[in-house]
C-alpha cells in the first residue's frame, strides 16, 4: 500500500463516513529547477515537529473537515523524490480545497526548513 493510500485510509477509518464527501491529496516532489530556473542537485529537509503537529491539528478543526494526514520526508532528497504528502478529507469542495491549500502553505512556511543545493 502506498503512503497516499495509507493516509487516505486513516481518514476513511475515523468513523465519520457519512460526513466524508471528498478527499484531496497534495504530493510535493523535488523539482529539477529552482524557482529562479537554476538546476537543482538535491534538497536537505528538516521538520519543525512542534509547528508541524500544531498546524495539522488546527487543520483538522476547520469547517467541514473530517481528517487531515501529512507526511514529510526529511533528510537528503534527490530530484524526483517525494517531499511532502498532505491528504485532507471533508464534506464539500468549498471547504476541502481551501483547507488543503491553507494547510500545505502553512506546513511549508512554518513546519519545514529546507536547503536547496544547486549544480554549479
Amino acid at each position: 500500500m502506498s503512503i497516499i493510500e495509507e493516509l487516505t485510509e486513516r481518514i476513511r477509518s475515523r468513523g465519520k463516513r457519512d460526513q466524508l464527501g471528498m478527499i484531496l491529496c497534495h504530493n510535493g516532489i523535488v523539482r529539477g529547477k529552482s524557482r529562479e530556473g537554476a538546476q537543482v542537485s538535491h534538497l536537505d529537509v528538516k521538520m519543525n515537529e512542534r509547528a508541524w503537529n500544531a498546524i495539522v491539528e488546527e487543520a483538522r478543526k476547520l469547517k467541514g473537515i473530517v481528517g487531515v494526514e501529512a507526511q514529510l520526508f526529511t533528510g537528503r532528497r534527490a530530484v524526483g523524490d517525494d517531499l511532502m504528502i498532505v491528504v485532507v478529507g471533508g464534506d464539500i469542495r468549498e471547504n476541502v480545497f481551501p483547507a488543503l491549500e491553507k494547510t500545505v502553505d502553512r506546513l511549508k512556511n512554518e513546519g519545514v526548513t529546507k536547503r536547496e543545493w544547486l549544480l554549479q
